[in-house]
């Protein structure tokens, strides 16, 4: 069983579908820099590392679904007949 071509044919989403993941990436790139501004505040050690702990994983979040997004195509519409 060859599961190479699998991989690499990619697979389709739907616009609505990729609208919502690319806000979902905005959300997560703009709480990012809320929460690593937010550093400046902060006194505790400890909760300066949770803090950047925390923005660090926003920004992979994001950066894993832009390269799923990379990765898909854009479902075309269903055509329509016209009788």
């Amino acid at each position: 069983m060859n599961t190479g071509c699998i991989t690499q044919d990619g697979f389709e989403i739907s616009p609505r579908f990729r609208r919502s993941v690319e806000q979902r990436i905005a959300r997560l790139e703009n709480d990012a820099a809320y929460d690593e501004a937010q550093v400046a505040s902060l006194d505790d050690l400890d909760h300066i590392r949770r803090q950047m702990r925390l923005v660090a994983t926003q920004r992979a979040e994001a950066l894993r679904m832009r390269l799923f997004l990379d990765r898909a195509k854009n479902r075309l519409p269903k055509p329509t007949t016209t009788l």
